[in-house]
This record gives structure tokens, sequence and C-alpha cells, in this order.
């Protein structure tokens, strides 16, 4: 076996790790039909090319579809026909909608909830005229351990976006595959692979602590190199004996 070229290794590492969230968390089941939402950003494409590769694989067997939902009212340029040719040139069915929504409507939430909402309730209705069972989202490690400090901080509850999520309303599971795979492989993949990116200019964007919280996450791993694996860690080392419990206070007679 010859020596492997950096985008090789690269591919490996990112594949294995893909591989291992899917097995760990039981992901893709034999007859599975995987709507991939495709926002046109690195992580989308890099999932829809590792599930379509993956997909060739006799086991287990299931099939793919690739969903672009384009919000009509945020100035996000995205170009359908490169999204499109990557698609079918993985040999993927590729499907759109447009949606919108209207912050007035709702103070309680933020619009980055809403636009976030909206878009999913595309992809539900999008899943069902397909067929699908599952929803494959593009949320990397760096996603789920910053929303995790983010719930921590900002909602008072340990809790983050799981791998997998069954929707029994909908009649669907959300899963994400690239639950293991860190930020900064697939920034390189990208870069490696001439991904195009797509045009964002959301008005909503500096209304979001996520950008604050990227930092806060990068000091973390700057004072200890594995933070990452040991935030992870903690979501099934959760130890409630030396945690406080409520205790409720009894009158004394």
């Amino acid at each position: 076996m010859g020596i492997l070229t950096e985008e090789q290794k690269l591919w490996k590492r990112i594949n294995g790790r893909f591989l291992k969230g899917a097995a760990t968390y039981g992901l893709l089941e034999e007859g599975d039909k995987v709507l991939v939402g495709l926002s046109g950003g690195k992580d989308s494409l890099a999932l829809l090319e590792l599930l379509a590769r993956r997909s060739q694989v006799f086991h287990p067997r299931f099939s793919v579809v690739a969903a672009h939902v384009r919000m009509s009212n945020i100035a996000y340029e995205s170009d359908l026909g490169y999204l499109r040719e990557f698609a079918e040139k993985l040999k993927v069915p590729f499907v759109t909608s447009e949606t919108s929504f209207d912050a007035a409507t709702d103070h309680r939430k933020s619009p980055c909830f809403l636009c976030s909402w909206n878009r999913r309730k595309a992809l539900f209705t999008l899943a069902k005229e397909q067929g699908c069972n599952k929803i494959a989202l593009g949320h990397h490690m760096d996603d789920i351990l910053q929303t995790l400090l983010m719930n921590l901080t900002f909602q008072g509850s340990f809790s983050t976006m799981p791998p997998r999520l069954v929707m029994k309303k909908f009649d669907m599971t959300l899963i994400r595959p690239l639950c293991l795979v860190p930020e900064k492989d697939l920034e390189e993949w990208a870069r490696m692979s001439g991904y195009r990116k797509q045009v964002k200019n959301c008005p909503y964007e500096t209304d979001s602590h996520r950008a604050d919280m990227k930092e806060v996450f990068r000091l973390l791993e700057n004072m200890n190199p594995e933070a990452r694996y040991s935030l992870w860690s903690s979501m099934n080392n959760v130890q409630q004996e030396l945690l406080p419990n409520e205790v409720i206070e009894h009158p004394i007679k």
C-alpha cells in the first residue's frame, strides 16, 4: 500500500469519525431514505459527500436525497446550479423549496430561532414528499459542544443537539452524522476539495450569541487541548450525587 497523501489522510480521519458517530448512535439503518439539508455551507456539502459515498456500500443499504430550502426574506444567495451539480455528481437527487418568516409576529423568539424553525418545517414537508424517514443535518462536534455551553449559560439547562432525535409528532428522525467530526477538519476538507462558498448576508447574524460562544470554546481549548473531549464525556458522566438537589422543606411541628 502506497503512502497516503494529506488529502487522503484527512478524508480517512473525517470518514472514520463519521462512521464512528453513525455506529455509536445508530444513525443509519437498513432501508433508510435520508433527506440531507443542503444549505450550501461546507458542513452540509461534506455531509452529503459522506452519506452519498457510504450509500454505495452494501450494508446498511440506504438512499439519499439532497434538499435546499431558500428563505425568501433573508439575503442568503444560494448558487442552486452549483448545489444541483454537486448533488448530481454524487448521483443524489436534488429538490428545493422556498419559505419565509416575519420576525414581527413573535417577539418571544429570536429571528435566528424563527428562521431555523421555518427552514426545519420546510425540510419536514420535503422529507414527507420524498418518502424519507430521516433528515440529516450538518451540525458538527463544535456546534454540539457550543450549544451545550450556550444552554448552560443562557437557559440554565444541561442539554444540547443530540446526534439522534426521534420526532414522534412528525413521524421523522433527525440525525447529525457529523457529531464526532471537528469543524477544523471540515474547513480543511472544504479548502482541499474546492467547495464553493455561498454568499451570506444575514441581517440578524449579530443578534446571535453563537459567535461569542465560539470564542469561549476557543479559549477553553487554549487552556486544555483536550477540552472538547472532556466536555463530550461530561454528557455521559453526570454525577448526580455531587450536584445540588432541590429539597422540599417541611415545617417543624
